[in-house]
Parts: C-alpha cells; structure tokens; sequence
C-alpha cells in the first residue's frame, strides 16, 4: 500500500482517456498517496470514461474540458480548478497526437500540417498548460510529463512523434531553469513499452515489446502500476532535488548499446 506522502496536495491530471492509460496509472498512484486531483477531458468522446474513472475516487471529482490546443480552454480550465482550489501542487501532462499517416511509412514523407499538429499538442500544450499553472503552485510544485525513448534513437515507424517528443524533453529543461527559482520542479518520465490505446496505433508494437524482452537487463519493459510509483516519487518531496530531468522506466534498456 502506499504511504500517503502526498496528502494535501492538489493535482491536475491531463491525458486520461481509458483505464489502460499512462495518465489514469499516475493519477491512481497520486490518488492513492493522498492527494485530491482534477481532472480534463479532451472532447465529449472521452468524457463519460474520464467521468466513470474519476468517479472511482468518490462523487465530486472534478472533471472540466480542455482543449491543450487552445489557450482560450486552457484558460477556462484553470478558472475552473480556482473555483476548488486556491493552489496547485502537482500536474501531470500526458498528452501526445499525430496523425495516424504520420506514423506510418517514412519519416520524410511527414506533411508541414502533421509536424506541427504533433509538435503542437505533444509539446507546446505542455508550456501552455505550465504557464497557467505556475500562479497556481505559489508554495512550489511539480510538473511531470510523458516521453520516451524515440526521442534519442531512431525507432522505425515512431517518426515525427519522436521529434516531437524530444521537443517536449527540451521544453522540459527549459522551464526547469525557468521555474526552478519558484521551487517548481519540472520532469519527465520515459516510459518503455505498454499496451495503451495510444501505443497501438504505432506498427511493430508487438515485436518491440518482444524485443524488450529479449534486450533490456531486466528483460521486460514496464507495468503501469510502476509508472505510477514513479509518478509518485517525482511529485513528492523525496525528489525535492531533481528537476529537469528525464527519468528511464523501461526494465534498463535505455542503457544497453547492442
């Protein structure tokens, strides 16, 4: 069981969308260390499964839309967690897109309006989503997004997310020394391999987690309920000290040259 260290605290989570998600893992994790959160919805489409899992934590969870594409949503959104909280200390950003023929064939072939859709909601959303934040988190806080490995190497049919996601670990550092005076930490968590709704629109997905197998030390990737005690860890004080970084959750294949 989880010791509460995060009693208190208040957490917004982005990019929960189903029980399989990397965000819903974390959120539980928080949750279960004693903090209150706030959920966003991105579209009716997903509401009702953000409404029936946040639900799980008691009736009045609060759940708001939000667009990380436009900074009018983004907006309102943090207008609404006022209306709860006159504090933020924690916030999750879990949200990637690119379009489905974006990750398919040839890296070369990307179009202009793909790249910069993928740049646009996987890493900008993350400053925009930050930049409201901030008044919010006046004693401190922690800000924690999701990347991975396709950032650093070349992994056939990830494409322009992987660009788009070594953006987002580059933003990251920037706004760790940004917000690092305010006692704002801001990381991110690569994780390996899972079996999300996301991860199953990338081709290959089931030999790469075969392949993780066969080459990470540990000899597997990574569980979800792993991430969230992850996420737990960077959100607590425990991690007081580490800030701009970008934390490898993948059974220690990162390490390994062949």
């Amino acid at each position: 069981m989880t010791a509460r260290i995060l009693e208190g605290k208040v957490g917004v989570v982005f990019g929960v969308a189903n029980k399989r998600s990397i965000a819903w893992a974390i959120a539980q994790a928080w949750a279960a260390a004693g903090a209150k959160l706030i959920f966003n919805y991105q579209g009716e489409r997903l509401r009702e499964n953000v409404e029936e899992l946040a639900g799980t934590f008691g009736p009045d969870v609060p759940i708001y839309p939000c667009d990380v594409t436009s900074d009018q949503e983004i907006s309102e959104f943090f207008r609404q967690v006022r209306s709860h909280s006159d504090r933020v200390d924690l916030l999750l950003h879990s949200v990637a897109y690119a379009p489905r023929e974006a990750l398919e064939g040839d890296f070369l072939s990307t179009t202009r309006d793909a790249f910069l859709t993928a740049h646009n909601v996987s890493a900008y959303s993350l400053l925009g989503l930050a930049r409201e934040a901030v008044p919010l988190m006046s004693g401190g806080g922690s800000i924690l997004s999701m990347t991975y490995y396709g950032s650093t190497k070349v992994v056939p049919h990830y494409n322009v997310m992987g660009v788009a996601k070594a953006c987002l670990e580059a933003t990251t550092r920037y706004l760790a020394y940004d917000l690092g005076p305010k006692k704002i930490r801001v990381n991110c968590i690569s994780a390996g391999p899972v079996q999300t709704l996301a991860a199953r629109g990338i081709a290959g997905f089931t030999a790469m987690l075969k392949h993780y197998q066969e080459h990470a030390p540990l000899q597997r990737s990574c569980d979800p309920a792993e991430l969230g005690q992850t996420g737990v860890l960077l959100a607590s004080d425990g991690a007081g000290a580490i800030t701009g970084q970008v934390i490898y959750v993948d059974g220690g294949y990162q390490i390994m040259g062949m």
